[in-house]
């Protein structure tokens, strides 16, 4: 990134929180090989200042944002328009300037997530997927999922309502291309013993949840990594199973860490992180040629520091 002057347009991430970040890294790392006069923040926005924020950010001229954790679902009720994916997933993880004021809301979560998966040179379709999380990031999963024309889809939620509200909005409707598929999208409870059983004959399992990023304790101030639903129920997995973890940071999560020391194939989340980004990078600017090879680079070198 060059020197900040009056001429520098913003672009950047909204969510909380967002310290933890390689948007900025890869973005700036992007805008540098583009030769555009763009500057990418990370900027913390609590839930209840969201539509002031946008508010803000949209009069003082923001070219693009980035949505994140927790507020992909609450900025598309704020949205001047959505694009046709990011209303049917009623989640948004990109910002583009509305011509009439306020924002365009999408969502390149999905092909992002696909990217690796695509490259594994696997044949997804008919196999058996299992989703912990009912989030935002999950309902950009799940649509991905259902292009793979997998055999199942278990979503794993830990309150009853909020996972029946997930399911409805992600059943494909009657008129839909995949309506064939009504009957394979299927939600649990993450305290249902009966989850044991679908996690050992899952071959894909993607944890869409907060669960194990790097974080701080208050008390000691040491970083704490957690694994989703805690070790034991993953004693019975079996090797050729697929972990794919949207977290990147810590890189490899234990979680990540476990499956492959039991021969898991891991997959972690910074590809999607540098495939979405680039994206959304390409609806900012109206360029196609991205550099996503340099984006990708600056989120590895920053990783390894």
């Amino acid at each position: 990134m060059g020197i900040i002057s009056g001429k520098t347009s913003l672009v950047g991430l909204l969510g909380q929180p967002v310290h933890h970040s390689l948007s900025p890294v890869m973005q700036n790392a992007a805008l540098a090989a583009m030769d555009l006069d763009w500057c990418y923040m990370a900027l913390p926005c609590k839930t209840d200042e969201l539509e002031t924020v946008l508010s803000a950010l949209r009069s003082i001229n923001c070219l693009g944002l980035n949505i994140t954790i927790p507020h992909k679902q609450d900025v598309a009720k704020v949205c001047k328009e959505l694009s046709p994916l990011a209303k049917r997933l009623g989640a948004v993880n990109t910002l583009t300037p509305h011509a009439d004021g306020g924002w365009t809301g999408t969502n390149t979560d999905v092909a992002g997530f696909l990217a690796p998966l695509q490259e594994c040179n696997l044949e997804w379709h008919g196999l058996s997927a299992v989703v912990l999380g009912c989030g935002g990031s999950a309902r950009a999963v799940v649509a991905g999922l259902q292009d793979l024309k997998l055999a199942q889809i278990i979503v794993v939620g830990r309150k009853p309502d909020a996972l029946k509200r997930f399911l409805d909005d992600l059943k494909p409707t009657p008129s839909s291309s995949s309506a064939h598929d009504q009957g394979l999208l299927q939600g649990i409870l993450q305290q249902d013993p009966a989850l044991v059983e679908q996690l050992t004959k899952a071959d894909l399992v993607i944890n869409t949840t907060p669960v194990g990023m790097a974080a701080i304790n208050s008390k000691n101030s040491e970083p704490i990594e957690l694994i989703p639903l805690g070790q034991e129920i993953w004693q019975n997995l079996k090797p050729s199973t697929t972990l794919y973890d949207l977290i990147y940071t810590p890189r490899p999560t234990n979680w990540l860490s476990w499956g492959a020391q039991h021969g898991c194939r891991c997959i972690d989340g910074l590809e999607m992180l540098v495939q979405q980004g680039a994206a959304s990078l390409r609806l900012w600017s109206g360029k196609n040629d991205v550099p996503i090879e340099e984006m990708r680079k600056a989120a590895l070198r920053h990783l390894a520091t």
